[in-house]
């Protein structure tokens, strides 16, 4: 951790909500005129995506696993190497996956490859990181991220939420079919439970989407539960000292259900970020302030 070079890392799985988290925070930067030094979470990917074609294709002839979930697809090493840079100097290298043919044109190159690696650009008043490892490790590597990162933020929903919402994504927006999907989701249990879940007991905040309508089998489900469907649960682990009060005043419908935990209605999920971030950004940037003397 550095105050000098604070790092926030918002780690979650697609569709758990981190678009709304990254939405909060832009926000704040904006407002607060900070300049933030974005990691995304793809740009650490050991193989690009014809090589992670290939790399699945000979797991399974070898009846193994592989998914983008676990340590043998990703460069954890050198996501935790960024991490410490950062805190140390404000610098260190990045790049980026260009997910399709209109991020790939200006680079005049192929969807589904990485930019090469460059400096992170100088002047930055932080590094926000927002992927799938934020706070990942490999204990067999010693390897551990979430160590150097000042505000660890969990964002993840109910597994079957999880399940609805990548089935619906994936066979209507990418055009896999229903079976492609479940397969996916098979192939890859192994390491979201080795290095996915882990995370969530390392973060110093997580929101997890818990919908109230039936969920129970979501691989027949037609719908994916809106917002107004849903509740959020906020539980506070290292950043415990909130104003509960003034939190619950704020956000109508919103209750405590233990001493660490608040839960608000769904479509409050981006209010309640901003309310509960912006304290804890200030004192960031307050503690660098007076480690920049």
């Amino acid at each position: 951790m550095s105050d000098k070079h604070p790092i926030i890392s918002i780690t979650g799985s697609s569709g758990a909500g981190t678009t709304t988290v990254k939405k909060a925070f832009e926000d704040i930067f904006r407002q607060m005129n900070l300049t933030p030094a974005v990691v995304e979470g793809d740009s650490f990917h050991r193989y690009n995506r014809a090589e992670m074609k290939e790399a699945v294709a000979k797991a399974d002839a070898e009846h193994r696993n592989i998914s983008h979930f676990g340590a043998e697809a990703n460069l954890f090493a050198e996501l935790e190497g960024l991490f410490k840079e950062y805190g140390e100097t404000g610098g260190g290298k990045t790049r980026f996956y260009l997910h399709n043919d209109e991020e790939a044109a200006p680079h005049n190159q192929e969807s589904g490859t990485f930019t090469p690696w460059a400096p992170v650009k100088e002047g930055t008043d932080l590094m926000f990181y927002e992927g799938l490892h934020g706070g990942a490790a490999d204990v067999e590597k010693g390897v551990d991220a979430s160590r150097w990162v000042d505000l660890l933020v969990g964002v993840v929903p109910s597994v079957n939420l999880e399940w609805i919402q990548k089935i619906h994504r994936d066979v209507h927006e990418r055009g896999y079919s229903e079976e492609v999907v479940v397969h996916t989701i098979q192939r890859r249990m192994e390491d979201y439970v080795k290095y996915i879940v882990p995370q969530f007991s390392r973060t110093h905040i997580n929101f997890q989407r818990v919908p109230l309508v039936d969920t129970s089998n979501p691989f027949i489900a037609r719908d994916i539960p809106t917002a107004d469907e849903s509740l959020v649960v906020i539980r506070f682990n290292k950043f415990r000292n909130q104003d509960y009060s003034y939190l619950l005043s704020m956000i109508h419908d919103s209750f405590m259900s233990r001493p660490n935990t608040l839960v608000v209605p769904g479509g409050k999920m981006g209010f309640a970020m901003k309310l509960i971030f912006q304290p804890i950004i200030d004192q960031l940037m307050e503690k660098q302030a007076k480690a920049i003397g």
